[in-house]
């Protein structure tokens, strides 16, 4: 709990901040590519421990849909974007102008399009978080899954090996009018990014 309480001492102003200005550079991306004024909501920003990811989106049984992906550059880790499958539909709804049926099912239109507003989201929080570190950090092509929230989690482990100890959480919303659509975007650094990241930010990481 060390780490974490360090982490939110020194660093967490730091982390809202990018967050911020992630959330903005999403909104502008998201408005450009759907031709409509997107908004996103000032985001809840945390640190917490890998094993209460699933938690945060509503246990390990939990049915959500993912985006998934892995950051590579000096400070590599693995990234999951996750909503339920409630909310990816509104999302396409609301945001795409899809017409949507209940149920688990989604097209490959669909699924393609979920993938490219992860991937934009993925790209302008990792910029953000870039500029701050000063380190090279970008995210290899998405894949998305729709499954329960701890089959996810343990699909990427055996995919892109050891998961980190911590993740930062960034709880996302989108507005349209009076619409609103909530994610959880969460970035889980490998062990050795986790030193290189707090050293970028002026806070050597300490085991001990």
């Amino acid at each position: 709990m060390e780490m974490f309480n360090r982490f939110e001492v020194f660093q967490m102003d730091v982390l809202k901040e990018v967050g911020n200005i992630g959330a903005g550079n999403a909104a502008t991306a998201l408005s450009q590519l759907l031709n409509r004024p997107i908004d996103m909501g000032v985001p809840t920003v945390q640190m917490l421990p890998f094993e209460e990811v699933a938690e945060k989106v509503g246990g390990d049984e939990r049915i959500v849909v993912t985006v998934f992906l892995r950051v590579e550059g000096e400070a590599p880790g693995n990234l999951f974007f996750m909503m339920t499958p409630e909310a990816a539909k509104m999302l396409l709804n609301r945001l795409a102008g899809f017409d949507l049926k209940e149920g688990l099912d989604f097209t490959d239109m669909e699924q393609s399009a979920l993938s490219e507003i992860g991937n934009i989201l993925a790209g302008s929080y990792l910029s953000s978080l870039a500029d701050f570190t000063k380190l090279s950090m970008y995210p290899t092509v998405p894949g998305l899954a729709i499954d329960m929230a701890g089959a996810i989690l343990s699909y990427g482990l055996l995919q892109f090996g050891e998961m980190g100890d911590a993740a930062l959480l960034i709880d996302t919303s989108f507005f349209e009018g009076e619409d609103q659509v909530e994610g959880q975007f969460f970035l889980i650094p490998d062990p050795p990014s986790f030193a290189k990241i707090f050293e970028s930010l002026g806070v050597p990481l300490s085991y001990d």
